[in-house]
């Protein structure tokens, strides 16, 4: 019978929480699982529970309708012999009241040993991670990221591939409004596959999600000539990449007709291994959209998808044909299976519950260089950029702050701001010190500061709030100066 152990806590808020390390110990005590507690008849599904929890409760904390990761979770303590305890629906919650999550969070931890929470607003689970003393998963917020239905799409791919390195993946939908997809683009990108993106149309990749597959996890964006795909091609030896850590290549030139090497030719030719189909995420739109691409027998006849898996974190809507359900290409509904046992796997660890047990150790995270964070001291002054942030919720204005990591720009030798919550970009921007009372669009100022002195600066979206403020542009205070 396992005992509480009280280990540091961890979150889980982003799958770049997670080492590649770790990722892989979860997938080796998932199989571990899936060995020892599988329906003999169903080998993708859990079928018998353990005793390894009796002592835990999992809260479930749903703002967001939710069917297959509520319920793979709170299946996953069950199976692990613990218990649950859900809010599944806010309107019969205390956030129908008008209560914070902040406040939410802070009471929960009182009745449970990890909590799973989704929400409609982008940073949400990192903000409940600041207020909450036992591990948070994040099961979604906003369009941000969605990290564990990547732990189930790997390991779907995996199961399916017998690895993740040097696979080809075609990402199909809608790559804007979709946290799944945007987690599974760094996974992706981090365990060495290509990936070939298929958005709809004006639903690409946000532009923050894009230039970090570039600059920080060194993808190289291959152009298409028109009959073959573009694709973001991995370097040949990914490794663990630095957060925030400026480009160490040449990206290669987007010229109309190609322009390819032999290798980069090589990956194009090269067949589909899987097809990662997305809803149109209507509740992220404000419209309507038509023209959405639809995935059926026809669209797979082609010859570089006839061995593809085809993966959908459902639930699917028109995106996806129903005829594909017996096609053998079909693994959708296994990988909604692996929720159980991937899950599983991931609350033991965070619990504690596998020390000494597992195979590989569960530690450390993704390690990130030591990159300092700006925090907006005054209600004036550069907020974050993206109105869903968890930043613009009214009910949340006393318990967060606009912060941001400095991230450094290696194309103007200045930086840009990424949200602490959400990690949208923040390009263009002025600095201003409060100690001699000048602004500037020469960012590198705030780059070069350090704590303390970084709490000497505040940042402006334009200049007329610089000047508003009473600061004065940093070339005329120079002036001025020279003639007293």
């Amino acid at each position: 019978m396992a005992t509480k152990s009280h280990p540091v806590t961890r979150h889980v808020v982003s799958i770049n929480d997670l080492s590649k390390s770790e990722i892989e110990t979860i997938f080796d005590l998932a199989q571990a699982y899936l060995t020892e507690y599988s329906d003999p008849n169903l080998p993708e599904r859990i079928g018998r529970s353990s005793n390894l929890a009796p002592n835990y409760i999992l809260a479930s904390l749903f703002y967001e309708p939710s069917t297959r990761t509520r319920l793979s979770f709170e299946s996953a303590m069950l199976r692990l012999g613990g218990t649950f305890i859900t809010s599944a629906d806010p309107t019969t919650s205390s956030a129908a009241k008008g209560e914070s999550l902040a406040d939410s969070v802070r009471v929960i931890t009182n009745y449970a040993d990890v909590m799973v929470i989704r929400h409609p607003r982008d940073g949400a689970a990192r903000l409940a991670a600041e207020y909450s003393s036992i591990p948070v998963i994040n099961g979604g917020d906003g369009s941000h990221e969605h990290p564990t239905q990547t732990l189930c799409d790997l390991f779907t791919l995996k199961k399916k591939n017998k690895r993740l390195k040097n696979l080809k993946v075609a990402i199909a939908g809608d790559l804007k409004g979709s946290r799944t997809i945007h987690s599974f683009v760094y996974a992706l990108a981090r365990f060495g596959a290509d990936i070939v993106p298929m958005a709809a149309e004006g639903m690409e990749l946000p532009p923050h999600v894009d230039r970090r597959l570039r600059e920080e996890f060194h993808c190289n964006f291959v152009p298409g000539d028109g009959s073959i795909d573009a694709l973001y091609r991995t370097p040949e030896e990914p490794h663990q990449p630095a957060l925030f850590s400026g480009p160490d290549f040449e990206l290669s030139v987007n010229v109309p007709g190609g322009n390819l090497s032999p290798g980069e030719e090589a990956v194009q030719r090269r067949k589909i291994d899987a097809v990662y189909v997305t809803r149109f995420q209507k509740e992220r739109w404000a419209e309507a959209r038509e023209g959405y691409p639809k995935i059926d027998a026809k669209f797979l006849k082609d010859a570089k998808y006839s061995h593809a898996s085809v993966l959908h974190p459902l639930p699917r809507v028109d995106e996806l044909d129903a005829s594909l359900d017996s096609d053998s290409r079909a693994v959708y509904f296994e990988q909604a299976a692996y929720g159980v046992p991937v899950r599983m796997a991931l609350i033991s660890l965070l619990l504690g519950l596998q020390r000494g047990k597992s195979l590989r150790k569960f530690e450390g995270g993704f390690e990130a260089e030591d990159v300092p964070v700006y925090d907006q001291p005054l209600n004036a002054g550069i907020r974050c950029a993206n109105a869903n942030c968890i930043v613009h919720e009214p009910k949340e204005s006393p318990y967060v702050r606009n912060k941001f990591h400095i991230v450094k720009s290696e194309s103007d030798k200045g930086c840009r701001l990424r949200c602490l919550y959400c990690e949208t970009d923040i390009d263009r921007f002025f600095v201003a010190s409060r100690k001699n009372k000048w602004y500037t669009d020469d960012t590198s100022e705030l780059l070069h500061a350090r704590d303390p002195g970084i709490k000497d600066f505040l940042a402006f979206a334009d200049e007329a709030d610089a000047v508003n403020r009473g600061f004065h542009s940093k070339r005329h205070s120079a002036a001025r100066a020279s003639q007293r």
